[in-house]
């Protein structure tokens, strides 16, 4: 929201900054977890590939404006960037590809692009939400570039509705989109369970205080189910840490314990239907205390290595982390959707 002196809104630091990621790499580091890892380089996603999901207008128009001394918006007048923000967003598309192929191809069994900014809400003409390119999606189309028949299954855990991941793949029969969010957050008019275009987009939209309980009880009811049997050649993840209890734009209940079970589920069901090939790309998450230990969590779970616990454990016995019934109401009604896969 802009500064306005007439309305008492004064200027604030935005609440997406460099600093959350900054501190996810920094404790991956400092715990000697990074020592573990096999780090994927990336690069500048070219403009032809930028293009399998998104306008040639929209791409020139990034461009630029990056070019100009004051920068850009992303498109919604509410993601703001400055000089040089087409370089970085390109890189942040040309991570989320490059790991996408090294764990489509075999190089690494498992992943996670730590990139920014996110992309999850950018639509094929415009930003949105923070978000310039639609990272995720820009990997998955200049895969299915190379091999129009690639099945993927595109989960999306921030708390925040996926919308740009759904729009871009809506009408895509190989493309499953999942999104579990609080309801109605952002954006205000999207993410209903009844969109479910060709039958390939399944939403979740969960009642805001959903605990863990409620969380495991989606994957286990729907996103599981739903990937065993769409059966993708790889499980890619959206992976916003907003949906924890310390988040300061979220209002729902993950611990970092609750992202490394859900972890856990992804990588057992991904491993009886693709060989295990999952990765996934950085997305929210605006806690910079919270933040980096559910990052973290996550990637130990990932490669098998255990290095820290979280000092923050006290949200897992926080009341409400247990299944509630209007919880379970949501989950029940979006299970009827797997009949259409």
């Amino acid at each position: 929201m802009p500064s306005d002196p007439g309305a008492g809104l004064q200027p604030y630091r935005n609440y997406e900054h460099a600093e959350t990621k900054k501190r996810i790499h920094e404790l991956v580091v400092v715990s000697g977890l990074l020592d573990e890892l096999a780090r994927i380089t990336p690069r500048k996603a070219t403009e032809n590939e930028l293009a399998t999901v998104h306008t040639k207008e929209h791409i020139e128009r990034i461009k630029k404006e990056s070019a100009t001394r004051l920068g850009g918006d992303g498109g919604d007048l509410t993601t703001p960037f400055a000089r040089g923000g087409y370089e970085i967003a390109a890189m942040a598309a040309g991570g989320a590809i490059e790991l996408f192929d090294a764990v489509l191809s075999g190089v690494v069994k498992n992943g996670y692009a730590l990139i920014r900014p996110p992309g999850h809400h950018a639509v094929r003409e415009r930003g949105m939400g923070y978000c310039i390119f639609s990272n995720l999606a820009v990997a998955i189309g200049v895969a299915k570039k190379l091999n129009p028949s690639l099945r993927v299954v595109a989960v999306d855990w921030d708390v925040h509705h996926g919308n740009g991941t759904e729009s871009i793949f809506i009408e895509d029969k190989d493309v499953l989109t999942i999104s579990l969010h609080q309801d109605r957050l952002y954006p205000h008019d999207t993410g209903d369970i009844d969109v479910v275009g060709v039958g390939t987009n399944i939403n979740i939209p969960l009642p805001a205080g959903t605990g863990v309980g409620g969380y495991y009880y989606a994957f286990d009811e729907v996103v599981v189910p739903a990937i065993r049997k769409f059966k993708p050649d790889i499980v890619v993840v959206a992976s916003g840490f907003d949906s924890a209890y310390l988040d300061p734009l979220g209002r729902m209940m993950i611990t970092a314990e609750g992202y490394r079970n859900l972890t856990r589920k992804l990588m057992d069901v991904a491993q009886e239907v693709c060989s295990g090939k999952l990765m996934m790309t950085h997305e929210g998450g605006y806690s910079a205390t919270y933040a980096p230990f559910c990052g973290l969590f996550v990637l130990q779970e990932l490669s098998g290595v255990t290095k820290l616990s979280d000092p923050f454990a006290h949200g897992n016995e926080y009341p409400g982390q247990g299944l509630q019934p209007h919880q379970r109401a949501v989950v029940d009604k979006a299970r009827e959707l797997l009949k259409n896969l």
